[in-house]
């Protein structure tokens, strides 16, 4: 044809051109990863779906939950990893140490009044406020009046671990307001997760994501709550009334405090709890580990057997089934006694210990007992090891084994699972303790006259932030070998690499706190003319030998 060109090979043959073929999304076409691959022996029969990360957890938050539930209540592995984290991050006495921005202060406002010393004065006034409200022996702190804020504390935290979700209502109760009630109007209501959920169970939608409501920007701005759990019996029409609850007041004071970790954008809700990606190889392990004991328990009782010359016949005719008159040696009663009688007659004794002497055509067997099997102890070994590793505890906390470890590796395995439980312990502090305080510390702004310098200061919701930082101390972190830890924390200090608020802090003290009663302990000593330990240095000494001054008011 006019106008063609054609490619000639050597031998004057046109040459076939190998056209590329487009890389296909299905089918056994060869694709760049073998991780995409469709029509791999390994990877064909894996086809997950893409999930938004509402929609792949809200329809089936409840089924996780009930079953993490019933895990923690039942099985003595899950119960103890919630307990361990418990109690490595909240611990008896969660406390705040206030730490406010004065510089921050300082530099908006021009005020020299906001300083170091304001600071201090300011914190501990505050902290000694808070003590009396989250620790009064009222529990005017628990709108229910049944916890201190520590307790509750560790009730939301076991909440986020197991469920998923914190929930808590912020009440203005001033009715309870009075001498010997309650100081402040400020309370805390836990809310049980449960109750978070859209009005009349409708499907998620565009500004209503599993309870939460949410604006254009996606941030969540209420949330619907029912009125009664969904199971409360004798609720009535409450557990099927919801009521929403907006987020915050109209000059921003925080209303409801909502806790979860968040694991992807566009997340509105908590997961199901630490334990959703290990549940099914936790399940298998209660599973195997109560078959193992079954197994063990019958092999207990079930020792040995005899064995015995009668036939089904004899026995039959033994026992009276057969027809007619039977004769005393074919009936039961007589061969028991024939039985009893030989016994006797031949009784062998060696030694003071009795050897049995079976009647002719019997003999004794033994069960051996082959449970718990053999391979038992490395499959839970690995097994706890896999659930330890996704629970972020070292295989030793949450088997409370540590027979097999040495102090290094000891060592180490804490300080992995120490970086887990630190983060943990962050955003559980930021997201449900830090706006609980907020909320009291506006109260305590307006009626405690709490230390401000004089000159410009701004209003507390104007600087909300620089009021309310603070650290929140929870238990010690404890000790392994405390004689050479202790030595590397003194090491660290006299090196510049660490301070004395650093290592305190990590044992859950307040450094101020810790200075003032070794000097108070000094100066008793003194009083009561008992020695000087060696710890008391002589500078140490001429600064607590002076006689102490009178605070300033406040």
């Amino acid at each position: 044809m006019s106008g063609e060109v054609r490619i000639l090979d050597a031998h004057g043959q046109p040459v076939r051109i190998q056209r590329r073929r487009p890389l296909a999304l299905n089918g056994n076409s060869n694709v760049p990863f073998d991780a995409a691959s469709r029509s791999s022996q390994h990877m064909a029969a894996w086809n997950p779906t893409l999930w938004s990360a509402d929609t792949g957890m809200n329809p089936y938050r409840d089924t996780i939950v009930a079953r993490v539930r019933d895990a923690v209540a039942n099985d003595g592995w899950a119960s103890g990893a919630v307990t361990r984290i418990l109690d490595n991050a909240i611990g008896a006495n969660l406390k705040p140490i206030s730490k406010p921005d004065w510089m921050w202060l300082q530099q908006e406002t021009g005020n020299k009044g906001f300083d170091h010393a304001w600071a201090r004065e300011f914190g501990r006034a505050v902290d000694s406020h808070w003590r009396t409200w989250a620790n009064d022996p009222g529990f005017w702190c628990d709108i229910t009046r049944n916890q201190t804020f520590s307790q509750m504390a560790h009730t939301s935290f076991r909440h986020v671990l197991v469920d998923g979700d914190a929930i808590a209502i912020l009440p203005w109760a001033p009715e309870r307001v009075g001498r010997g009630r309650a100081r402040y109007c400020t309370a805390v209501q836990l809310i049980d997760p449960d109750r978070l959920s859209n009005p009349n169970l409708v499907f998620d939608q565009q500004s209503l994501r599993g309870g939460c409501e949410i604006d254009g920007y996606g941030a969540t701005v209420a949330y619907h709550i029912r009125e009664a759990h969904q199971n409360d019996w004798w609720a009535g029409a409450a557990s099927m009334t919801w009521k929403r609850v907006p987020r915050e007041t109209d000059w921003g004071r925080p209303y409801v405090v909502h806790s979860f970790e968040q694991q992807r954008a566009g997340q509105h809700r908590g997961g199901a709890g630490i334990f959703a990606p290990v549940l099914e190889r936790l399940k298998m392990l209660i599973k195997y580990d109560g078959t193992e004991l079954d197994a063990a328990i019958i092999n207990a009782i079930f020792a040995a057997y005899v064995e015995s010359p009668m036939d089904p016949q004899l026995v039959k005719e033994a026992m009276g089934g057969g027809e007619g008159d039977i004769d005393r040696e074919f009936s039961l009663n007589g061969y028991q006694q024939d039985r009893m009688a030989w016994g006797e007659e031949n009784a062998l004794v060696l030694g003071g210990a009795r050897i049995p002497h079976l009647y002719p055509g019997e003999a004794i067997r033994t069960v051996t007992a082959a449970r718990p099997s053999s391979n038992y102890a490395p499959f839970q070994a690995a097994a706890l090891r896999n659930i330890a590793a996704g629970l972020g505890l070292s295989a030793q906390q949450l088997s409370n084994d540590w027979s097999d470890v040495n102090y290094s590796s000891a060592r180490a395995a804490m300080l992995e699972a120490h970086k887990t439980l630190t983060r943990r312990q962050t955003n559980f502090f930021v997201s449900w303790a830090t706006p609980i305080r907020s909320a009291l510390l506006e109260e305590m702004m307006e009626v405690d006259g709490l230390p401000l310098p004089g000159g410009v200061v701004p209003e507390f919701m104007d600087a909300r932030a620089a009021y309310v930082r603070c650290q929140w101390a929870g238990p010690p972190r404890g000790w392994i070998n405390p004689v050479d830890e202790r030595a590397g924390a003194i090491l660290g200090m006299d090196s510049g690499l660490s301070t004395l608020e650093q290592e305190t802090f990590a044992q859950g003290d307040d450094w101020e706190e810790l200075l003032h009663q070794r000097a108070e302990e000094i100066r008793t000593m003194d009083e009561l003319k008992i020695p000087r330990p060696e710890w008391v240095g002589q500078q140490v000494a001429s600064i607590v030998s002076r006689p102490p001054q009178k605070p300033e008011a406040a």
